[in-house]
Parts: C-alpha cells; structure tokens; sequence
C-alpha cells in the first residue's frame, strides 16, 4: 500500500498517510479539525544504472561517452596524421638542404 503525503491549508501541519488505492483522499485536518488537506505530490527519485539506459536521452554509441562520438574520434586521428606527415616532411626537407656533396 502507497503512502501518502499531506498538508493541511489552515494550521501548515504535513503528515504521512498509508492507504489503499481504492481509498478516498483525506480532507479533514487531524489537527484542527477543518477541511482543508490536500495531497502533496512530490518527485520521485529514480535512478536507472547499467548499459541500456542513457544519462542524457540521446543515444550514444556503447562504450563512449557522449563526447567522444566516432565522428569527432576520427577526426582528431585523421588530424593527428596530418600533423605526423607535416612533420616527418619538414624533417626530411631540413636533413636534405642541409647536405651538400
């Protein structure tokens, strides 16, 4: 059975209440005796943990982050090649106008 939370408008009291769900709601005050209570509805805290749920309602491929997608991973080592090559002939350009024979 579901427990529920109440408030009273008159006097400000809150309490808990177990009750079936065929129940009527409460609507007269423990307290001071007046009509006045209303149901409280709060937030439920769900958590949902493992592989099939996701943090942020997109789907991401499995095993990565949302950051890191396959697109933005292939770009940074197409990038990180580019850069090499660069490199590696910018050395072979400098080590062959050095030599003079």
């Amino acid at each position: 059975m579901p427990i529920y939370t109440y408030h009273c408008e008159n006097c400000g009291i809150r309490f808990e209440q177990q009750q079936s769900f065929n129940d009527p709601p409460l609507v007269r005050c423990p307290e001071c005796n007046k009509n006045a209570l209303r149901k409280v509805y709060t937030p439920v805290g769900i958590v949902f943990k493992g592989s099939g749920f996701y943090a942020t309602d997109h789907r991401s491929p499995s095993g990565t982050s949302r950051s890191s997608t396959g697109s933005e991973r292939d770009h940074s080592n197409s990038t990180a090649k580019t850069e090499a090559a660069k490199t590696e002939t910018a050395a072979k350009t400098t080590s062959t106008s050095g030599e003079s024979t």
